[in-house]
């Protein structure tokens, strides 16, 4: 069958251009914002030296990896599908780095062989669960173990450090000086986010990645060819995934096969806090983008508080589940107001 991504008449899937953005805006995604003003300012009044420049800029730099795997998951999580892997490409990025740096490859040469790695490892997974049709659960716990032995195979437990200083400068120098807040290399996010937001609100492209969350069949027969839709989002993610690792490289100056080890849950929270349904069809990327902000401050007030990690973790867990649970308690509610307002209608009928 013929298919194509361009048409956006074919496909059915309710308001168009910029419509879901906006109603999120006004919904879930500024609740979030609030919820983050909130948890600053909480930081802010309560935490000693928290609103700090040096402070607020090891916070970005900390949740950057972060923000920049959940650009791609979200539209993947969106389709319907989640990609477990992306803490295991990012170690694998990292440890290439490493060793070809310390076999003699400069800097740009090793991050862009790491980068192209990560490229191959989300056409893996792109392939295996399009191509040939696996589970993209199963498919991605299976490479989150494969490439994660691949980094540990290759480095085992060293680390390799001793990375040159001015690239280490690229990922720490911020904007202004040091007395602002704002990494520079927060730019390229910054691109990145509104590149992606642009896609998914905004083009045939993102009403076609809501089409497939929605129902997959039926965004087939509308016209929109779902197969190599999904495979492109994988190596978008394996792409950002590569990225990310070079940058946690340089930032901490060390190569391990550790490296981010069970980040990916993380990604998936923020992502899910952010308002994305895990069923896929529903979420945008606004909404995720705040709440890693608001995860990233929360933890830093928590850890500025002497409060353990393990009660973060809870924390984190718990801040996870209500935003799963409270948006059905209130679909629920509304429910429940809806039927005893009708009630009085259709015993007037009668």
């Amino acid at each position: 069958m013929s298919t194509t991504l361009d048409a956006p008449r074919t496909i059915p899937v309710g308001p168009t251009r910029g419509t879901r953005l906006k109603r999120a805006l006004l919904g879930r995604d500024a609740a979030i914002v609030v919820l983050l003003v909130v948890v600053y300012l909480i930081g802010y009044t309560t935490v000693p030296y928290f609103a700090g420049p040096t402070t607020i800029a090891f916070l970005l730099l900390d949740v950057l990896p972060i923000l920049l795997i959940a650009l791609p998951m979200t539209l993947i999580i969106i389709t319907g599908e989640i990609d477990l892997s992306v803490a295991s490409t990012l170690g694998l990025s990292s440890v290439l780095v490493g060793v070809l740096f310390q076999a003699g490859w400069s800097i740009p040469a090793a991050a862009a062989v790491a980068v192209v790695v990560g490229i191959a490892a989300g056409a893996l997974n792109g392939f295996l669960i399009t191509t040939v049709g696996l589970p993209s659960l199963a498919v991605t716990v299976g490479t989150l173990a494969l490439y994660r032995g691949i980094a540990v195979g290759l480095l085992g437990t060293n680390a390799i450090t001793g990375f040159p200083p001015e690239w280490q400068a690229v990922v720490t120098t911020r904007l202004g000086g040091d007395n602002s807040p704002f990494p520079a290399i927060l730019l390229l996010f910054v691109v990145l986010a509104a590149l992606f937001i642009v896609v998914l609100h905004f083009t045939p492209v993102g009403r076609a990645i809501y089409a497939a969350g929605l129902n997959d069949e039926a965004a087939a027969f509308s016209g929109v060819d779902t197969g190599r839709l999904t495979f492109w989002l994988y190596v978008a993610s394996g792409l950002l995934s590569a990225v990310a690792g070079v940058l946690w490289t340089l930032q901490y100056n060390s190569a391990r096969g550790d490296n981010a080890l069970g980040l990916e849950l993380s990604v998936v929270a923020a992502v899910l806090v952010g308002g994305v349904s895990i069923f896929g069809g529903r979420g945008a990327l606004p909404g995720v983008i705040a709440a890693v902000l608001t995860i990233g401050v929360l933890r830093s007030v928590l850890r500025l508080a002497n409060v353990t990690d393990d009660v973060i973790n809870v924390v984190t867990g718990a801040l996870l589940i209500a935003s799963v649970l409270l948006p059905r308690l209130f679909a629920g509610l509304g429910a429940l107001r809806h039927r005893a307002a009708s009630r009085p209608r259709r015993a007037a009928h009668s």
